[in-house]
């Protein structure tokens, strides 16, 4: 659970950076930050392919075609269970929350202050964990021990924090919590299913799958485009499952 506890740091580290220094932050600054964030998370995922990836040849291009034939399927079954709508109609709450937070009065009531804090505890804890990264990123430090993606999530998670705790108040830090029981649950589940799990090329595989999807949230923070990476979340369990069906 290395990678959680990292990402529950960071976490807590944006919020009181966030409460201190972090309304000094120059716009530049939070673009060089951004910038760097999406650099660390292409080469999170880049890497998971990296490792997974085995010669010779033409056994990496049988890797990659199971991968990329999970992804498909994964996507369709995504897809007839609305995860992806899911997703959306939370962060669609969430962005509400915020926007409702920011246009308040400038000295509200206590009553109002409350629910404020209840808001920006609820909408942190949210988007910290329904991203594709939370999943992908438990299950390898479950099954692998590898908390690389974690990490990376957690400086997302933290540089997101820094801005919330600016309208929402000291609350955020308090989705470190929810965060630490969600991964934690899913990285133990997942080294419980590690001795299931015995062929590398199923882990080959499941590696490959979750670099592919981590590698895309790139284009997602830079909006360069829109991906329905929520949907390509069962993947995680047709590579696998296909995987030892194909050997």
């Amino acid at each position: 659970m290395i990678g959680t506890f990292i990402n529950v740091g960071g976490i807590l580290l944006g919020g009181v950076l966030g409460l201190t220094v972090g309304r000094h932050l120059s716009a530049r600054g939070q673009q060089r930050l951004r910038m760097l964030l999406v650099l660390l998370t292409v080469y999170a995922g880049f890497s998971l392919i990296w490792q997974s990836l085995h010669l010779p040849v033409g056994h990496a291009a049988g890797q990659l075609g199971i991968a990329l034939l999970s992804l498909m399927l994964g996507s369709l079954l995504g897809n007839l269970m609305g995860l992806q709508r899911l997703t959306n109609q939370a962060g669609k709450w969430a962005r509400e929350r915020f926007a409702a937070a920011a246009k308040g009065d400038s000295a509200p009531t206590r009553q109002a202050a409350a629910a404020r804090g209840t808001d920006g505890f609820l909408t942190c804890a949210l988007l910290f964990c329904i991203g594709p990264m939370a999943i992908v990123g438990a299950v390898q430090d479950g099954l692998n021990g590898d908390w690389c993606i974690l990490a990376v999530k957690g400086l997302l998670d933290g540089l997101a924090t820094m801005g919330f705790v600016a309208t929402f108040g000291w609350t955020p830090l308090l989705a470190a919590l929810p965060v630490f029981v969600y991964q934690g649950l899913l990285t133990v589940g997942a080294h419980a299913l590690a001795p299931v799990i015995t062929e590398p090329a199923m882990k080959d595989s499941l590696g490959l799958t979750g670099g592919f999807i981590v590698a895309t949230v790139s284009l997602v923070i830079l909006d360069l485009r829109k991906v329905p990476l929520a949907n390509y979340l069962p993947a995680l369990v047709v590579a696998p499952l296909l995987t030892r069906w194909w050997m």
